[in-house]
């Protein structure tokens, strides 16, 4: 896979094993899993276990989560991207979900929105996905404010894992 998007700020690349203590600040963070969950991870093998299973999805489906690095720096803060879901969600199977997670310190910055963003001109430009979801905690006010901002409607309320969320499309027009 050669995808590599870049934005004003921000590279979205692939995860590569180097990035393994980058998802293990970020996924060992309960603050980070306060909308997911709270399923942090313990140890560095987790991380890398997550980096197979994307690897996994590239092969297999040409897209996935993405590193997001900060162009000043080159410091992975998260990851954002198109995921192609093969599990039943809300009573949909095999559809392109688009999502996010950033390390704490880096909230608030605009680069959920950013990404969000540029993964989703990717999809209906480049990969031409008719319909793009996305789900999201009814709880979790910073992801809903930028899934409406990058234009998802929220069409539908559901319950993921005993979790209420709140259910966002946008199709290709």
């Amino acid at each position: 896979m050669n995808i590599l998007l870049e934005t004003e700020r921000l590279i979205l690349r692939e995860i590569v094993p180097t990035d393994e203590m980058a998802l293990f600040l970020l996924d060992s963070n309960p603050n980070v899993h306060q909308y997911l969950g709270n399923n942090t991870v313990s140890s560095i093998e987790e991380s890398r276990k997550y980096i197979e299973n994307l690897k996994n999805q590239y092969a297999q489906n040409g897209i996935g989560r993405f590193a997001v690095v900060l162009k000043e720096t080159n410091e992975m803060i998260g990851w954002s991207g198109i995921k192609f879901i093969t599990e039943p969600e809300n009573n949909h199977v095999n559809f392109y979900e688009i999502g996010y997670r950033f390390i704490e310190e880096h909230w608030g910055k605009g680069y959920g929105y950013e990404s969000a963003k540029a993964w989703l001109d990717y999809g209906f430009n480049q990969m031409k996905i008719q319909k793009m979801y996305a789900s999201t905690n009814k709880e979790n006010a910073g992801s809903i404010k930028i899934l409406k901002k990058i234009g998802m409607q929220q069409v539908s309320e559901f319950d993921w894992n005993g979790i209420p969320c709140y259910w966002f499309e946008l199709e290709n027009k």
